[in-house]
């Protein structure tokens, strides 16, 4: 079938630009939180700080199912966080993998944090854990089973950087700490990467939710602030991936990273999720966008039963409007 003849080029290529900024809808979003071998008390204890403020804002701040948490750490439980499934050995992270491959659907966000120590050693990174440690190549079987999902990988722990060419591929976006085996000092990455979501200042575009473009933005920029406030030659360069290739361009990146949210699933949009707010007329506008996406996510879904011009004509005009959302929403600024 041929598109409809005619068609402002114009408007479809302002469509085009408007899709690389729509949130890739994802069905539902998992998380999986890994927190590796502290060594001592001081690490053991800010790694626990870290996943557990992640795994209180992904359930009560951005709206994911207390189901679709887990967190695997030191300790064998941890009675006061539900979310809790047990120490982070090879064996259970494992298994772990294996069963969000298995229950989560086509389409759902598989967010994977790593929080901990890494290390560099004959040529290999590897992410320390209680037992044997665990390398990217005994993540990529694991990411391979989960053909269909849109999945986010972070490793925020040093000597990370490696990883990024093992386990890029197509719907991937792989962020490390480091852009290198070779960086192998304590990183500060993983603290600011966390707070990205916890706290409400790495939303750049103002519009009530974190991408995790901007999550990894803010992260890398406050690392850079961080060792400049403190005096200190900067030893980590974090580095995100996600067009498949594991190479890291500043052209070529960032385009999928900046659709995708961790929030609950398509029956609650991630602004509404994510940022309640007493301004009526903000909260409307938020509930109207709302609304576009969920009419694009069904045309999506619509989309091998119809005509290709007459998909491409009912997208361009969801688009437009979703721009159109978008812009008074940013014109309407955050609430107060």
């Amino acid at each position: 079938m041929t598109p409809a003849r005619g068609r402002s080029r114009p408007l479809l290529f302002l469509a085009v630009a408007v899709l690389l900024t729509v949130p890739a809808l994802a069905e539902d979003s998992h998380l999986l939180i890994v927190v590796g071998l502290g060594g001592e008390p001081k690490y053991t204890d800010a790694f626990d700080v870290l996943a557990s403020s992640m795994v209180q804002a992904a359930e009560k701040k951005l709206g994911v199912g207390a189901a679709h948490i887990a967190y695997f750490g030191e300790k064998p439980v941890n009675p006061a966080l539900p979310a809790y499934r047990g120490r982070a050995t090879r064996e259970n992270v494992t298994r772990a993998m294996e069963s969000l491959s298995e229950s989560s659907q086509p389409g759902d966000l598989l967010f994977v944090l790593l929080i901990g120590h890494g290390s560099f050693q004959n040529g290999e990174s590897r992410f320390n854990l209680p037992g044997p440690d665990m390398t990217a190549a005994d993540f990529a079987p694991l990411l391979a089973r989960m053909t269909g999902r849109q999945v986010v990988f972070v490793n925020t722990s040093s000597a990370s950087g490696e990883w990024v060419k093992a386990l890029a591929g197509k719907g991937r976006t792989i962020v490390t700490a480091t852009r290198s085996g070779m960086e192998r000092n304590e990183t500060e990455f993983p603290k600011y990467f966390v707070e990205a979501f916890t706290e409400d200042k790495a939303d750049a575009d103002k519009d009530g939710r974190v991408s995790v473009l901007e999550a990894f933005t803010y992260a890398r920029r406050e690392v850079e602030r961080f060792y400049e406030t403190s005096h200190r030659l900067l030893t980590e360069h974090a580095v995100l991936d996600d067009d498949g290739d594991g190479v890291v361009s500043a052209e070529g990146d960032g385009r999928l990273a900046r659709t995708l949210f961790l929030a609950g699933g398509a029956e609650t949009t991630t602004a509404e999720a994510a940022s309640p707010t007493a301004d009526p007329r903000l909260a409307e506008l938020r509930r109207q966008r709302g609304d576009v996406e969920k009419k694009i996510a069904a045309l999506k879904a619509r989309k091998e039963q119809m005509a290709t011009a007459d998909y491409e004509d009912e997208l361009e005009k969801l688009l437009l409007d979703l721009a159109r959302e978008d812009e008074a929403i940013r014109k309407h600024g955050p609430s107060k």
